[in-house]
């Protein structure tokens, strides 16, 4: 048997009847519905999504991280760290993006869901490992993609572009060390030539 896609607007109203006042703000953009929640409700906020009828997302397909500190969009009162989850129904061919801002820019602090979705396991060591947003009850939270030794959250921001040490290999200790970086920060614009009848063809 073939299950059709929900109408997102259909959706929209389904999930604002099931989560009630958690919602704090829900829309529908490109065919596709995003529900904001607050950090208190986030993880029961989940939980409900999973489990309730017509809800039903038994599969968290992504859960990633986003530093709005740079965004020019006119909401100065936003929080700066983000956790954005896109959540699948298998059973009932729907989809919905879930978002919840951490409510302290200086500790960004979120509730783990990997009791909900086994999947977020990697997800939220990724999000804690590129943007230090820190997850309470991850049993297993550190450092996925950078060294163990890495200073800083890379996909901030505000983190410099070549970064705050570099490693190499030491012949005389015959070993690798951390040193400062010594890679001198430079613009490089290219250099665009425009010939008049570039590829055969007529300007």
């Amino acid at each position: 048997m073939t299950v059709f896609a929900v109408n997102p607007v259909t959706l929209k109203e389904t999930i604002a009847a099931v989560l009630g006042d958690k919602v704090k703000h829900i829309g529908v953009a490109l065919g596709e519905v995003t529900v904001v929640v607050a950090p208190a409700d986030y993880f029961d906020v989940a939980k409900t999504l999973r489990d309730a009828p017509g809800c039903c997302f038994e599969q968290m397909m992504d859960l990633c991280g986003v530093d709005y500190s740079e965004y020019k969009d006119g909401l100065e009162e936003r929080a700066r760290f983000c956790v954005v989850l896109h959540l699948l129904s298998v059973s009932l061919n729907q989809r919905v993006r879930l978002k919840v801002f951490a409510a302290d820019d200086e500790m960004p602090v979120l509730a783990s869901v990997v009791e909900i979705w086994n999947a977020a396991n990697w997800f939220e060591r990724e999000a804690f490992d590129l943007f230090g947003i820190v997850f309470e009850g991850h049993n297993d939270l550190r450092r996925i993609l950078t060294d163990y030794g890495f200073i800083g959250h890379p996909f901030r921001k505000d983190f410099p572009l070549s970064g705050h040490v570099e490693m190499r290999y030491d012949a005389e200790s015959k070993r690798v060390i951390y040193q400062p970086v010594t890679i001198e920060p430079r613009e490089i614009t290219p250099r665009i030539i425009r010939e008049d009848n570039y590829g055969g063809l007529a300007s």
